[in-house]
């Protein structure tokens, strides 16, 4: 998951993630990251429209977004 991460950064690749809150709930944001740490990231989220930090073990899931939809959405 860090690598996927760290390669996403690095080459501007948007992502949907999968993401379990504090609290158990789930959402799907797209996200573009900005920085990545040890146990958390920092991100772009185009759901909230701000930058987040979001913890590295909350993530179920990460799926880079292709250009093709990209550009649909």
């Amino acid at each position: 998951m860090l690598n996927q991460l760290i390669k996403s950064m690095d080459h501007g690749v948007l992502l949907d993630m999968f993401y379990i809150d504090k609290n158990g709930a789930v959402s799907k944001r797209r996200i573009k990251v900005i920085q990545v740490g040890e146990v958390s990231f920092r991100a772009y989220c185009h759901l909230r429209k701000s930058n987040r930090t979001f913890n590295i073990d909350n993530v179920l899931a990460i799926v880079p977004v292709i250009r093709k939809e990209r550009d649909v959405v």
